[in-house]
């Protein structure tokens, strides 16, 4: 039972005053369960909070300020004060960097094209070509559009991975090719694969395993390369497609041909690198 007459209880208003926010804030902070009064009137319906809640009601409050969603605010005013909510903090704020960075390339992206300086921008990316030798690869296929796109990577990608390593272990950078545009309209397909050591074994899981996925086990004929190296902030579509536009002209300035479809090759620690960290290869097989 609350006694009202406790003098740590304060009336909404008072509370609202001591917190520096407004009556309306303090009843939205409620609703989501970001914090709750102390105690409510049955009778009056008032609500009377502690002066202990003060710190908890700034903290939502500049949460809010962050842009963080209701649910991670929650999560970060439950662990309290110390080294638990900090790093919940900075884990969202790492996401926010990650986003900025993002919309800052796709800004630039799309400037250049509005500005009708495209070959200006494609001269961003550096192009170089190398040769790529045969190999056995354990792959997943599957129709996908653009916004689910980097989940499934993620996630197929470590599912071969974890296969290849009963097959013999990765013998090179796992690598992603479109088989056709994929897009917010578009899907694909896309092809995951993983190069593994050892043939054999890998047919073998893939016959044991893999069917529910349509895995399965194939050799990726050697071929040459015309590639640009770009960072993960890059790496997010529409952006990518500056990248990928840029390998194209600069295939079609050399007088090569395209000789096949095109692949992102994924060659650094995804959760790992910062935003302008260099991860994946946008690449076009040539001849």
């Amino acid at each position: 039972m609350v006694d009202v007459s406790d003098r740590d209880l304060l009336t909404i208003g008072a509370f609202a005053a001591r917190a520096r926010l407004s009556a309306k804030a303090l009843r939205l902070y409620d609703r989501l369960g970001l914090l709750s009064p102390a105690h409510v009137d049955e009778a009056t319906g008032y609500r009377y909070y502690r002066a202990g809640q003060v710190e908890r009601a700034r903290l939502v409050a500049m949460l809010r300020q962050l842009d963080m969603p209701l649910a991670r605010i929650a999560e970060v005013v439950s662990a309290g004060d110390g080294p638990a909510a900090a790093e919940l903090l900075s884990a969202y704020w790492a996401d926010v960097e990650a986003r900025v960075a993002g919309q800052r390339t796709l800004a630039e992206y799309l400037r250049g094209r509005l500005s009708g300086r495209s070959s200006e921008m494609y001269q961003r990316f550096a192009v170089e070509t190398v040769d790529v030798p045969g190999q056995v690869v354990i792959s997943e296929t599957r129709h996908v559009l653009a916004g689910e796109l980097p989940a499934w990577i993620g996630a197929s990608l470590g599912r071969l991975e974890s296969a290849a390593r009963e097959c013999g272990g990765i013998t090179a950078a796992p690598f992603v090719v479109y088989h056709s545009e994929v897009s917010m309209e578009s899907d694909g397909p896309a092809e995951a694969c993983v190069p593994v050591a050892d043939e054999a074994a890998a047919r073998a899981w893939v016959e044991r395993h893999g069917r529910t996925r349509g895995t399965k086990v194939r050799v990726d004929p050697a071929r040459r390369l015309a590639y640009t190296r770009i960072t993960k902030a890059q790496v997010a579509h529409p952006q990518i497609m500056a990248a990928f536009e840029a390998v194209e002209e600069w295939i079609a300035r050399e007088g090569l041909e395209q000789a096949g479809p095109c692949r992102e090759v994924y060659f650094a620690d995804w959760d790992a690198a910062g935003a302008e960290d260099p991860v994946c290869d946008v690449a076009f097989p040539v001849s």
